[in-house]
């Protein structure tokens, strides 16, 4: 008699994934940190009595445990299906632009590329630049470095799953200069547009 297949849970199954993309992070030189995991149409990090409900690490001290050392990757995710977050600042910066913004820039970056579900697009570049006076006076652009995070694929969140839309490895994980890619984002938003309110997606900004 034929037995048939096994279930695997998806929860197995998502760990794998999502531990495979942090070792696969973290080879490159990417500090990676476990992050809440989606529960429901919540995140939980399992840490006991932790009140927050939205996407947020799963270690108290993730600025300061951020690591790109394998065995400790590893070991984050034998157990629950953690969110990948990048911790941003060591090996590059993030700028989080909307959607349409992305989308018209994305080709010309030279480098990786993401969205996350929402609108929201992180462009990875060379760390330690600031915005530029344009782009920090008002407008929806976050620079995430020290101190901050970005969720990376395959992460799963409520509205669904952080995708590369220009992967690390098509970009043979070069990180273009930030200057010359915030000048396209500030083409892209127009010079000479209005300033519109900061509508802020996290309190995760570098100062």
């Amino acid at each position: 008699m034929r037995l048939s297949n096994p279930v695997v849970p998806r929860t197995f199954l998502d760990r794998l994934r999502l531990r495979g993309a942090a070792l696969r992070y973290a080879r490159h030189g990417w500090p990676v940190a476990p992050g809440a995991f989606l529960d429901g149409h919540r995140f939980a990090c399992g840490r006991p009595g932790c009140p927050v409900t939205g996407s947020h690490p799963a270690i108290e001290s993730w600025e300061d445990d951020a690591s790109a050392d394998a065995a400790t990757v590893t070991s984050w995710w034998q157990s629950r299906p953690y969110t990948v977050l990048l911790a941003t600042g060591w090996a590059f910066d993030a700028l989080e632009v909307p959607a349409s913004v992305g989308m018209r820039i994305a080709a010309k970056v030279g480098g990786p590329v993401s969205a996350a579900p929402g609108g929201r697009w992180m462009i990875l570049v060379r760390p330690g630049v600031p915005l530029l006076a344009e782009l920090d006076d008002g407008l929806s652009v976050i620079r995430h470095g020290r101190g901050s995070w970005i969720p990376a694929a395959p992460s799963r969140t409520p509205q669904g799953t952080v995708r590369w839309v220009v992967p690390p490895d098509r970009a043979q994980w070069h990180l273009p200069p930030a200057r010359p890619v915030q000048e396209l984002v500030l083409d892209a938003l127009g010079r000479r547009s209005p300033v519109v309110p900061r509508q802020l997606s996290t309190s995760r900004r570098a100062a």
